[in-house]
Formats: C-alpha cells, sequence, structure tokens
C-alpha cells in the first residue's frame, strides 16, 4: 500500500529589517497625522463660518470610507491605499482653507466697508469727498466733486441709481453751530432752477434749527444731520435720495 506523502512545510524566513521602508512608514504616518489635526481644525473654523461645509464634508467622508472599504476588498497594497488617501485629505484641506480664507477677505471686506469716518474731524474739500464716497458705494453713478468757489451751493452732483439726479450741499460745522434757515434759503434758490435737482439733499456734521427744517421740508429737501449722517455710512439708513420716490421730487 502506498504511503501518501505529506506536503512539505515552507520554512518561514524572517524578513530582514529594512530601515529605509520603516523611515518610510513613519513618514507618512506623521504627515497622515498632520493633515488629520489641520483638516480637524479648518472643519471646526469652516462649521462656525459655513455650517453647510459641515454636511459635505461628512458625505466626503463617508464615500472615503466606502472607498476604503471596497478597495480592502480588492487586497489593494497598504502604501498605495495611504498614498490615495494622503492625497484625499490634502484636497479636502485645500478646499477648506480656501473657503476659510474666502471668509476671512469677505470680514476683512465688510469691515472696510462698515467703517465710519469721524466727518467732523475732516477738512472741508474732504468731507465733500467723503460725501462722494458715500454716493458711489450706494450705487450712485456721474459722481462729481463740484464745491469750491461759485459753486453756487453744489458741493456733489451725483446720478441715483434710478437715474434722478442729486444735488447735494455740504457744510462740516461744529456741534454748537446748527444749520440755519438762511443756508437752506440760498441752497433752495439754486438747487433746482439752476442745478435742476431731482433730489435736493443738505448733509451736515451739526443738526438743523426748527425753523431750517421747517423751509427744507416746504421746498423738498432731504435733511441730513450727524445722527442720520452716521446711520447712512454704517448702513443702518437708506441714502437721502431713498426718502423721496421720483414723484415725490419737487421741479
Amino acid at each position: 500500500m502506498a504511503v501518501p506523502e505529506r506536503p512539505r512545510r515552507i520554512p518561514y524566513r524572517e524578513r530582514p529589517f529594512d530601515l529605509r521602508a520603516t523611515a518610510v512608514f513613519f513618514g507618512l504616518a506623521a504627515l497622515l497625522l498632520v493633515i488629520v489635526g489641520l483638516s480637524a481644525r479648518t472643519v471646526v473654523e469652516v462649521a462656525e463660518r459655513r455650517p453647510a461645509w459641515v454636511v459635505v464634508l461628512s458625505l466626503f467622508a463617508v464615500a472615503l470610507f466606502l472607498a476604503w472599504r471596497r478597495n480592502r476588498s480588492r487586497r489593494i497594497p497598504i502604501s498605495r491605499l495611504a498614498r490615495r488617501t494622503t492625497e484625499a485629505l490634502e484636497e479636502a484641506t485645500a478646499t477648506t482653507l480656501e473657503a476659510v480664507e474666502e471668509d476671512q477677505a469677505d470680514a476683512v471686506r465688510g469691515d472696510e466697508t462698515t467703517a465710519v469716518l469721524d466727518y467732523a474731524a475732516l477738512s472741508a474739500d474732504a468731507f465733500e469727498q467723503a460725501i462722494a464716497d458715500l454716493c458711489v458705494r450706494d450705487g450712485c453713478s456721474q459722481v462729481s466733486v463740484v464745491g469750491g468757489a461759485g459753486d453756487l451751493g453744489a458741493d456733489v452732483v451725483a446720478s441715483a441709481p434710478d437715474g434722478r439726479r442729486v444735488v447735494i450741499q455740504c457744510k462740516r460745522y461744529g456741534d454748537d453751530n446748527k444749520v440755519g434757515s438762511q443756508d437752506l434759503q440760498r441752497f433752495g434758490g439754486t438747487c433746482y432752477t439752476v442745478h435742476e435737482a431731482d433730489v435736493a439733499v443738505f448733509v451736515t456734521t451739526s443738526d438743523f434749527t426748527a425753523p431750517a427744517e421747517e423751509y427744507a421740508a416746504q421746498c423738498g429737501i432731504v435733511c441730513v444731520n450727524h445722527e442720520v449722517l452716521r446711520a447712512w455710512s454704517e448702513g443702518l439708513a437708506a441714502p437721502p435720495w431713498a426718502a423721496l420716490g421720483p414723484g415725490d421730487s419737487p421741479r
């Protein structure tokens, strides 16, 4: 009777220690930990600013996990899987960093937009230019500063977003020096007949006397004192030309 042969056992051979491979492994592991930490920090920042990104990143994590499971069933080498994971994490980190930088840039632009000048500390010319800048900010076109000798009451002229001609008189007065009715009368005598204003605006860093406000109401002149000017500058109040509708503009 023949005796079956026993299968030969292949003796176990211990792999020799490879310093280069070990260094590469630990290097990739350290890089992966750094990327994971950076990703976690940026994810928290993005989640605070843009909650919708939490859903996007969560879906990305689920897709990454499913890809890892599929790759695992195919027995893809761990080095290739680590490389793919690292590339995916780098892409996610770059995306979140771009989102954070965009939000920071928006915040900086918002701070610059809402910055309020100390109009009373400006010179007369700088004050007129500051009012012109507000007109440009709020959508006016053909904005020009025409104040100076012989301006006949017009310091800033602009075209409102709806096409109406806006004529503005600027008076940089102190707190104890209010705009009187004589100032309004001089402006009212030229703003419509000479400058052909659709909207006449009188802006001051102080305030208006009661007779001046009464005259302005009769002539349809929009009065902007220091409180209204500050609200306009901060974006808390509509621009002066919005106080009068197209049908309310006296001609």
